[in-house]
């Protein structure tokens, strides 16, 4: 398609080409791109990304292995960070910092500080003038 010779064309030779022709790439130093899919995700590690612009469009070509994450592990692993968040909070998912502190700034005692906050949806400030 592009000349004629014999070889074929060099790096400087297409990238004048692609110049007249209004092309720009710009080479971008990613360290990781995800493809979020409804099956799952696409995650490169290491990948070459190249990032075309032309006629105001850009366009990204992204070279290298994905490793697939599939959907139903991915809400797992979820679901065990949720758990985990919810038994560092409690068993009612109320901070104990929080907690303590009204129940410091109060005097109250934890359970009724618990119980504010619980009230107040966790804003610490409605709970203290609750318990005030």
């Amino acid at each position: 398609m592009f000349g004629g010779g014999g070889g074929g064309l060099n790096s400087r030779k297409m990238q004048q080409m692609m110049e007249q022709m209004g092309i720009d790439i710009e080479e971008i130093d990613a360290q990781e791109v995800v493809i979020t899919t409804p099956d799952g995700k696409l995650v490169f590690s290491d990948a070459e990304v190249q990032k075309m612009g032309a006629q105001g469009q850009e366009t990204y070509q992204v070279v290298g292995s994905p490793e697939r994450r599939d959907a139903g592990a991915l809400e797992a692993d979820a679901d065990d960070d949720d758990d985990q968040a919810s038994e560092a909070a409690g068993d009612t998912g109320v901070p104990e910092e929080d907690v303590d502190l009204v129940a410091q700034r109060t005097g109250a005692g934890e359970d009724a500080a618990r119980e504010a906050l619980e009230a107040t949806d966790g804003d610490l400030a409605a709970a203290v003038e609750r318990l005030e």
